[in-house]
């Protein structure tokens, strides 16, 4: 086991939100790249945990938990340091760690802001009362972020047909009502839209 690393378990609200890209200095500092244009949670949460990396040397077994002492912006990176990592050698092998903090550190959003973890399943329902899919992910499409709708409901129903991927623009055009406590998003859209 690295210095400065504790075996730990990971929370059951844990969200995978960057990995560690590489050493950054002599000082155990490393860059990390985090899988969020605002990774506000990265820099909100002290406590991380680093799972190893899915290909590559492992620099440890299983999940551990570091403090993070200090993090930053630096030029078109984020750069961080933690707790009893001290040398570069220490930080390169923490290369292609995978990065998870939990659910209940992140900060509260506004009204109508949403984490993009919480949006992924929820079941869309057009205004007709059809149901038209589940969110499978998002897409980041300029100014606006884009609703990426597996269409299972109909593929279900009908085995012959294939499930159909739609995209709706996660604006309020088209999107009525965000309900996290049912799973649900009320959209106008159309089923062959």
């Amino acid at each position: 086991m690295l210095p400065g690393l504790v075996a730990a378990d990971l929370p059951a609200d844990a969200v995978e939100v960057a990995c560690i890209a590489d050493a950054f200095g002599v000082k155990g500092w490393f860059k990390v790249h985090p899988y969020s244009a605002d990774p506000q949670a990265i820099f909100s949460s002290k406590q991380w945990f680093l799972m190893s990396a899915i290909r590559g040397p492992a620099a440890f077994d299983g999940v551990v938990q570091v403090v993070i002492s200090d993090i930053r912006h630096h030029a078109d990176a984020v750069v961080a340091h933690t707790h009893g990592i001290d040398d570069r050698d220490t930080a390169t092998a923490l290369r292609g760690v995978r990065v998870f903090i939990s659910r209940a550190n992140f900060p509260s959003v506004q009204k109508d802001e949403y984490y993009w973890v919480d949006l992924i399943g929820l079941s869309i329902i057009n205004r007709q009362g059809q149901a038209l899919g589940v969110v499978r992910d998002l897409l980041c499409s300029g100014p606006q972020s884009v609703l990426v709708i597996d269409d299972v409901c109909g593929a279900q129903t009908n085995h012959t047909a294939p499930s159909v991927e739609r995209l709706i623009p996660f604006v309020s055009a088209y999107i009525d009502d965000v309900d996290l406590a049912s799973k649900r998003i009320t959209v106008d859209w159309q089923a062959d839209d």
